[in-house]
C-alpha cells in the first residue's frame, strides 16, 4: 500500500514539473503589447539646425572652409561688431550640423539630447562649446534651441612629425540635455475616440491574435484588424475618461508573436541568424573546401671565390600544395527543426562562412522552406 501510495505521489509530481514547465515556455514565447507594437500618431519627429562650435584649440575648420567664415561674419555683425572678412580666422571654429529628436508629448521647457557633426575639415570638436542653435522641423518651424558643451568621448593627438593617436570620432559629439523645447507638437491624445495600433513587424497571425487578445482583455468587440499592420480600436465608454490608463494596461497584455520562417546572413561578417520556423526537406549535404597554397622564394646562386667566369643569379622556386576536405555525407530528414538543421551542419564541419554557400545552395534545391535573406 505504501509502495502504490508513493508511485502516485511521484506520477503527480512529474504532471505539477510538466504544467510548470509548459506555462513557462508559453509565458516565455509571450511579448507585452508596448514592445510589438506603437500607438498611431505616437512618434519622434526629427529636427536639424545649422550651428558653430567655438573654443576648439587649433583643430576647426580652415580657411579654405568659406562657408564657416561667412558664417562668423554673420553672426558678429548681428551682435554688433564690424570685422572685415579677409582678417577672420576659423582655427578654434568649426561649422557643424546639430541634429535632435523631438518625442511625441514634449512639452516645453522639455530637454532633448542632440548630436553635432562637423560639416567642413575640423580635425576635432574636443572641448569646443556650440553656439545657440535653432533647431527646425521639416515645415520650417523652429522647435527647438540647442546650446552647450560638446562631449565627443574620445580624443586625436597629432605628432609634429604626422604621426598620432585617435580614439573613437572626434568630429562627433554629443551634448546631453542640450536642446530645449520651445514649441509642441499639436497632438490632444485624451480627445481620441479611436485608437490606431501599429505592429512594428506586420504580420496577419500576429495581429488577428493581438485583436484576440484585447477583445478578451476588455470583454467586447472593440478592436478589429484594418489589415497585416494596423489593428483599430473603438474606446469604451468607460474608459473615455482615462486613456492613459486604458493603455498602460492593454500595453501590459501579453501576446505570442507570429513570424515567417527566414534566414538571415551577412557576408560581410559571415553572420548567419535562422529563426525557429525554418525548416528543410529531405536532403543530403555534403560540403568539402579544396585548399591551395602557393609559396614563392628566390634562391641566389653566386659563383665560387675568385672564380674568372661565373656571375651571380636568382632563381625562382615555387611550392605548391594542394588540401582536399573529406567531409562525409550527411542525410538531414524532412521537417528538420532549427536544432537538427545547426546539429547536422555542425557534424559536416561547417563555419559561418561556409554557411552561407550550404543554405544558397539549398534554396537553390528548393529544400530550404524559408526566405533566405541576404544583406
Amino acid at each position: 500500500m505504501r509502495r502504490t501510495y508513493d508511485s502516485y505521489r511521484v506520477l503527480a509530481l512529474i504532471f505539477v514539473a510538466i504544467f510548470l514547465a509548459w506555462g513557462i515556455c508559453d509565458q516565455a514565447a509571450a511579448v507585452r503589447l508596448k514592445d510589438m507594437a506603437a500607438v498611431q500618431g505616437m512618434r519622434s519627429n526629427q529636427l536639424i539646425g545649422y550651428g558653430l562650435v567655438v573654443g576648439l584649440e587649433g583643430t576647426g575648420d580652415g580657411k579654405g572652409t568659406k562657408f564657416t567664415v561667412q558664417t562668423l561674419v554673420n553672426m558678429l555683425e548681428r551682435l554688433g561688431v564690424d570685422v572685415p572678412r579677409e582678417q577672420v580666422k576659423v582655427d578654434n571654429v568649426a561649422a557643424v550640423m546639430v541634429t535632435a529628436d523631438l518625442p511625441s508629448f514634449a512639452r516645453r521647457g522639455s530637454k532633448l539630447d542632440v548630436l553635432v557633426s562637423s560639416l567642413g575639415d575640423a580635425e576635432s570638436l574636443q572641448g569646443g562649446t556650440l553656439l545657440l542653435t535653432p533647431l527646425k522641423g521639416v515645415d520650417g518651424q523652429v522647435y527647438a534651441l540647442a546650446q552647450g558643451a560638446v562631449s565627443i568621448g574620445g580624443f586625436k593627438a597629432v605628432g609634429a612629425a604626422g604621426g598620432g593617436v585617435q580614439k573613437n570620432f572626434p568630429t562627433v559629439g554629443r551634448i546631453p540635455e542640450g536642446a530645449t523645447v520651445e514649441r509642441e507638437l499639436p497632438y490632444n491624445f485624451s480627445v481620441e475616440s479611436t485608437i490606431g495600433i501599429n505592429l512594428f513587424h506586420p504580420d496577419f497571425t500576429t495581429a488577428t491574435r493581438t485583436v484576440a487578445a484585447i477583445n478578451k482583455y476588455l470583454q467586447g468587440e472593440v478592436a478589429r484588424a484594418i489589415d497585416a499592420g494596423t489593428i483599430r480600436l473603438e474606446v469604451p465608454a468607460s474608459a473615455r475618461e482615462d486613456l492613459v490608463g486604458l493603455m498602460a494596461r492593454l500595453e501590459q497584455i501579453e501576446i505570442i508573436p507570429d513570424s515567417k520562417a527566414r534566414v538571415v546572413v551577412d557576408e560581410r561578417t559571415g553572420t548567419v541568424v535562422m529563426g525557429e520556423n525554418v525548416r528543410i526537406s529531405t536532403v543530403a549535404v555534403a560540403h568539402g573546401s579544396l585548399s591551395i597554397q602557393i609559396k614563392e622564394t628566390r634562391n641566389v646562386s653566386q659563383p665560387a671565390p675568385f672564380a674568372r667566369r661565373g656571375r651571380t643569379v636568382v632563381t625562382p622556386e615555387s611550392d605548391v600544395q594542394v588540401q582536399e576536405g573529406t567531409k562525409r555525407l550527411l542525410l538531414v530528414k524532412e521537417g528538420a527543426n532549427i536544432g537538427e538543421v545547426v546539429q547536422a551542419l555542425n557534424a559536416v564541419g561547417a563555419t559561418p562562412r561556409d554557411l552561407i554557400s550550404i543554405f544558397q545552395a539549398l534554396k537553390a534545391a528548393g529544400a530550404l522552406q524559408a526566405e533566405l535573406q541576404i544583406i
